[in-house]
């Protein structure tokens, strides 16, 4: 729920003035609102007033924090690679018995992010002090093509990994919870692909945090999981 998400998000925002907070950090994405309009038909409008719900919501959150909170920095996020391992997006096999890797892309490069690096960039930024207040800090720790990522799983899996990019209808209609929201996300992160990389950046997400992973680092330690 978009709604409850910029309920939640309002009362934390007020929470942290009343608090007298010196410095927050908000975990935000871009609202895709400002790149594709509601009334853009190459995107499906989801519940009337949105394109991709879970970041559309953070992204209208920022002027909340803007204005309510106290001192805030604001943390892009990318793609989870622990999606791989608990949402079920990692290879399948088929009924020929091969492995094979499914988005939908569309022909787009992926920012991505060990899930436990979030937080320590998140520290990075506050070490920053209230001097970073008002700034945006887009993290990644690497960008790679759905090919690129199926190989480096085929490495560490020791078998071969293809990658299939599906049509986002295909990909909106699998049928699991969100299916809708995430095939708009990857659309919308395809068409806008140059903002999408631009906003995000691996050598400022490694001065945050040195021992930030990339995804070979990534798979080295959690490929049994996979």
């Amino acid at each position: 729920s978009a709604e409850r998400e910029i309920a939640q998000a309002t009362a934390m925002a007020r929470a942290t003035r009343q608090a007298g907070n010196a410095h927050v950090v908000w975990s935000t994405l871009e609202d895709t609102r400002q790149w594709i309009a509601l009334d853009d038909d190459r995107v499906p409008t989801l519940h009337g007033k949105y394109k991709v719900a879970h970041f559309d919501a953070k992204g209208e959150a920022d002027a909340i924090f803007a204005a309510e909170a106290a001192p805030t920095s604001y943390l892009v996020t990318s793609f989870y690679w622990d999606n791989l391992i608990h949402f079920g997006m990692g290879p399948r096999r088929g009924e020929d018995g091969k492995l094979g890797l499914a988005f939908a892309l569309g022909g787009a490069k992926l920012p991505g992010i060990a899930v436990a690096d979030i937080g320590a960039c998140a520290y990075g930024v506050f070490k920053r002090g209230p001097g970073a207040a008002g700034q945006r800090f887009g993290i990644c720790g690497e960008v790679l093509t759905g090919d690129q990522m199926a190989a480096g799983m085929a490495k560490h899996l020791g078998e071969p990994v293809s990658f299939t990019d599906l049509p986002f209808e295909v990909y909106r209609n699998l049928g699991f919870p969100g299916a809708e929201d995430l095939s708009n996300m990857f659309q919308v992160q395809s068409i806008c692909n140059p903002e999408f990389l631009a906003n995000r950046d691996v050598k400022l997400s490694r001065d945050l945090h040195p021992g930030l992973q990339n995804f070979d680092t990534w798979l080295t330690a959690n490929i049994a999981k996979i």
